[in-house]
């Protein structure tokens, strides 16, 4: 390249950088961000989220007996973050097999892992599985399961309305309305007994309109840790059937919560056995302890296999522009687990040991508050499961624990049992009898 064709790019590139050159030669004036105000200018601060803010809230606090009871992530007895071993195992596996690659998976995930996924939740022996009545497709963790689930409904679903309980995840009502749905609720929680409000349950599921869809936790519910007898599932599935109604579960903590993997799906498989359809959105955050990888799953079970194919490739319209494809190295972790025999076992002993940990705070906080004769019947503490307790405190008396004690949870009381431990149970306890003794 003589010197002569280097000067005329450099004058080119020099021209273009100035400013564009229109057609009749004169100069165009840089972009339109380029004065004094940013073109952002009117946007507005959006507020913190409501649980992830307790965080940013809590590392702000200097005080070294602060507690964070607001995460919903599962902590050692000494307060830290786990790793599971199985999950280094895996992990280990898979940086030495030779023969991994990096390539794109397929719009629906790692096809091992959505077969293991579906045989987790429904059972090996399910007729939904054995009849190829199930489409899975591999999502970004739970709260992406449900997103696209709901982007599929929103598009080819009759019914626009989704019936979510009260409370619920604070995040369930901002997926659903924004993938285009509107969002109602039924009565799921008594204040009064700190207990399910059944009658309610089964009052507004019945007066649902026919074909109106409702958001179920498979187990554990979140925020209020109160879930529904076998019994009374049996008559939650009855009431949902006979109005057509169709069931989408949320399973964020399979094998969490009771330390059965088979006991903690009941509820999605009774509705499965029925021969009705749903939907289901996992997550391996809490069970396997994968948050950060964001590994979950969305299984919709269909009336017939072509029904399932074509449902499928709709899923993949859906997912193509959204995120295109799941990231591969944490179903690989799961989908290495679930299909070792070995791994597998391992795995069910420590999913246990972390539900018999929660188990065990809870029964400690119980008898703490006992030991202190702190007013007010606290048993809903040990008869509520999983990872959250709805502890019944108000807003004024959670402000009154962050100001005094230091103690970090969402406004409504509820607490991570996860984040508590035998050493911070006590702090804990104190500051629940100081705050219903001293706030109203």
């Amino acid at each position: 390249m003589n010197s002569s064709t280097v000067d005329r790019r450099l004058s080119t590139l020099s021209r273009h950088l100035a400013g564009t050159i229109d057609k009749e030669g004169s100069g165009i004036s840089c972009s339109p961000t380029s004065g004094a105000d940013s073109v952002f200018t009117n946007v507005v601060r959006a507020p913190e989220d409501p649980i992830l803010g307790v965080t940013v809230a809590y590392n702000k606090d200097p005080s070294p007996v602060k507690l964070n009871l607001g995460v919903g992530a599962y902590r050692t007895e000494e307060g830290k973050p786990l790793v599971l071993n199985v999950v280094r195992q895996a992990e280990k596996l898979l940086v030495n097999d030779r023969s991994r690659v990096k390539e794109y998976l397929p719009i629906v995930g790692l096809a091992d892992f959505n077969k293991l996924s579906a045989k987790l939740i429904l059972g090996a022996d399910s007729p939904a599985i054995l009849g190829n009545l199930v489409t899975t497709v591999q999502c970004l963790s739970g709260t992406g399961s449900l997103r696209v689930g709901a982007e599929f409904l929103a598009r080819h679903y009759y019914q626009r309305t989704i019936y979510i309980p009260n409370p619920t995840w604070g995040n369930h009502g901002k997926i659903f309305t924004l993938a285009g749905l509107t969002v109602k609720t039924y009565r799921y929680y008594d204040p009064v007994t700190r207990g399910l409000n059944f009658q309610g349950v089964l009052e507004d599921l019945g007066s649902a309109p026919s074909g109106a869809i409702v958001l179920l936790h498979a187990c554990a519910h979140n925020p209020t840790g109160v879930d529904p007898t076998r019994e009374q599932w049996e008559q939650i599935r009855r009431m949902i059937r006979s109005k057509s109604l169709l069931p989408f579960f949320d399973s964020a903590y399979q094998g969490f919560a009771s330390g059965s993997l088979d006991e903690d799906a009941q509820s999605v498989r009774m509705f499965v056995a029925d021969g009705g359809e749903c939907f289901i959105a996992q997550s391996y955050a809490k069970n396997m302890g994968l948050y950060g990888e964001r590994v979950g799953a969305l299984s919709i079970v269909c009336r017939t296999a072509d029904v399932a194919t074509r449902v499928e490739s709709q899923l993949k319209l859906v997912i193509r522009p959204m995120y295109s494809n799941p990231p591969i190295h944490g179903a690989s972790i799961v989908s290495t687990i679930l299909k070792d025999r070995n791994l597998y076992q391992e795995w069910t002993l420590e999913l246990k040991a972390m539900a018999d940990r929660i188990i065990t705070m809870r029964k400690q906080l119980f008898d703490a508050l006992r030991a202190r004769e702190t007013p007010g019947d606290w048993s809903h503490i040990i008869k509520q499961i999983g990872m959250f307790t709805f502890t019944g405190l108000n807003t004024k008396q959670v402000t009154f624990m962050t100001t005094e004690y230091h103690i970090y949870m969402t406004s409504d009381g509820r607490i991570s049992m996860a984040g508590l431990s035998s050493r911070t149970v006590p702090h804990l306890a104190d500051a629940i009898h100081a705050s219903v003794t001293t706030v109203v």
